[in-house]
């Protein structure tokens, strides 16, 4: 199966260990089997005819078997355990770096609570599976194989109890594990559906706060924690029969075989000694037959686990660089020639038929309503996403035949979420220049009106920036990430919406420093507020996908109704226009 196979290609250097974990897991088995042997030859050569000599002989090479037995058995979990922890590393690793390859389209296909319960939940699940495959699904047939030829080697009569036994045994564990197994699947899929609701609470739990829905919030985490809960009773009540079916099958055996071996010792043909043995088989062979249950059933559960990591692994990007790309991007200006975009194949169309030309050095405003397509239309001069038709050039250069590390470089993009990580400023504004001097971080900030609020900390720009950047307004945030977005010194600089938490003094500041600071850099502002991109030399206005209007603010003023009511209902003391002043959290 090729899930298998990718699986099984994380071992890695880990392989070695693997492929010996068998080995001491049979030297161990081996030992295992030839104590009861031994164990009878004691019985009826030292103990029953009262010889010390046999006594002190057995017992010898019954406690040297045990020691081996002890020695392979530590051998055989060690190398189980270092295994199977670097499997799950090496899985994590290998998720870990497919996601950073993923596209946005990518990862639009799985849900960030999925990918958590993959690399956690589902990896533990194929570590536990990896060591039981290891050491236990080798050993326990490998038991009852040895322990059922010891046992027709004493006396091949009393051992077809066994075979007997055993049918039925496997049977009823066949049955139980089915009808488990299809629950185990659903549990999975409700471990995503909790880890959603939860992760979307912590991440909103100020909203959740403000508007007191912490009794909401609740009742949707019960729900799923309560379906979840439903189907892991079901799923463990059927597997909680497993003990007392192997108690009746192991008792029936035990009766079983007394009531016969009783007669055969009575006759002769069996030794007490032989009997104790068989009594020790038979629980080894029962025991085996539980652990082989329990293998599959974690096995079957690792399967669906597996599917889900392999999917990760094994998800080709949408988007690669092409087998020679441009390394250098030679200018500003940019290019959509009849452009056609949609989210997911045979869906309705994002951007329709977008044809608009800008110059190097522009400033370019982009204004429309919700939904309208502003932020996707800017999404692909960096090729965050691939258009459906047409084409996207940068320089003159189809941003598809662009190094996609080189493009994204020198087209710099705020997107509208700022996000800030855990780390100094320092450490934060380097995301965008990692060798970057704190002189040019300080210049970056200036640029962006940061510098007034970094300095007002008592430790500057080494302040720690809590996770989720928590510690620090929205204003704050927002002119953090375009300083850090400055670092690159871009030819094209996309800002989307990442302004809106700024007021209007300071956002004006913002403009007028990259007007006189970095001129020859293309500017696209994609915003609410006209205010904010009124002075642009050419403004795009959006409407369902489609570009309404590609002019200056005066003659969209004069001749664009979408531009007029926009500015009417800003310009008129609506609530169309408002600042977020930068105490905003």
């Amino acid at each position: 199966m090729p899930m298998i196979k990718t699986l099984l290609g994380q071992v890695g250097r880990y392989r070695t260990a693997a492929l010996l974990t068998p080995v001491w897991t049979a030297a161990e088995v081996v030992m295992g089997v030839l104590i009861p042997y031994v164990t009878a030859s004691l019985i009826d050569k030292g103990i029953g005819s009262g010889d010390m000599h046999n006594v002190l002989r057995y017992g010898g090479e019954m406690l040297l078997i045990a020691c081996f037995s002890l020695l392979f058995g530590i051998l055989a979990g060690r190398f189980a355990a270092y295994s199977s922890t670097g499997l799950a590393a090496n899985l994590r690793e290998a998720m870990y770096a497919s996601i950073q390859r993923f596209s946005f389209s990518d990862i639009d296909k799985f849900s960030t609570a999925g990918l958590v319960t993959r690399m956690t939940t589902d990896v533990s699940n194929i570590q536990s599976a990896f060591q039981m495959l290891l050491r236990t699904s080798f050993r326990a047939p490998l038991n009852m194989v040895t322990s059922l030829f010891m046992c027709f080697f004493i006396n091949a009569r009393l051992s077809l109890i066994f075979l007997v036994a055993m049918v039925v045994l496997s049977t009823a564990l066949f049955l139980l594990i089915r009808r488990a197994s299809r629950l185990f699947v659903q549990i999975f899929e409700k471990y995503d559906a909790l880890n959603a609701v939860v992760q979307e609470n912590v991440s909103a739990i100020r909203v959740v706060k403000a508007f007191v829905r912490e009794d909401h919030e609740m009742s949707k985490f019960d729900k799923a924690a309560l379906s979840l809960y439903t189907l892991n009773v079901r799923a463990e009540s059927l597997m909680a029969l497993n003990h007392p079916v192997l108690n009746i099958v192991v008792y029936g055996c035990i009766i079983a075989l007394s009531w016969f071996g009783a007669h055969y010792v009575v006759e002769g043909s069996l030794t007490t000694g032989q009997l104790t043995s068989l009594f020790t088989y038979i629980m080894t062979i029962m025991s085996s037959l539980m652990m082989l249950s329990m293998i599959f059933v974690q096995l079957t559960m690792s399967v669906a686990s597996g599917k889900r990591i392999a999917e990760v692994i094994e998800e080709e990007p949408d988007m690669a660089d092409p087998a020679d790309p441009v390394r250098t991007v030679p200018g500003g200006q940019i290019d959509f020639n009849h452009v056609y975009f949609t989210y997911k194949k045979g869906g309705d169309n994002a951007l329709e038929d977008i044809d608009i030309h800008i110059k190097e050095g522009e400033t370019i405003g982009v204004i429309g309503g919700t939904g309208s397509g502003k932020s996707t239309l800017v999404t692909l001069i960096s090729r965050l996403y691939d258009v459906s038709e047409g084409s996207v050039q940068v320089g003159g250069i189809d941003v598809r035949d662009y190094s996609m590390e080189v493009l994204r470089n020198q087209v710099a993009t705020v997107l509208q979420k700022s996000t800030l990580f855990s780390g100094t400023i320092l450490d934060n504004l380097r995301w965008g220049k990692e060798d970057a001097t704190e002189e040019e971080c300080i210049e970056a900030c200036r640029m962006a009106c940061a510098d007034g609020f970094i300095e007002s900390f008592p430790d500057g720009y080494h302040t720690v920036i809590e996770q989720g950047g928590t510690n620090v307004s929205g204003g704050q945030r927002q002119r953090l990430c375009i300083a850090r977005a400055l670092l690159k010194r871009p030819k094209v600089l996309i800002l989307d919406d990442s302004t809106s938490a700024v007021d209007t003094a300071t956002d004006a500041r913002i403009r007028e420093m990259f007007a006189r600071r970095i001129p020859g850099m293309t500017r696209i502002i994609v915003s609410q507020r006209i205010l904010s991109i009124r002075d642009a030399d050419r403004i795009i206005v959006m409407d369902n996908g489609r570009v309404n209007g590609f002019d200056t603010h005066e003659n969209l003023l004069r001749d664009n109704a979408i531009y007029q009511d926009i500015y009417e209902m800003q310009t008129s003391g609506a609530e169309g226009d408002f600042d977020e002043k930068e105490a905003m959290r």
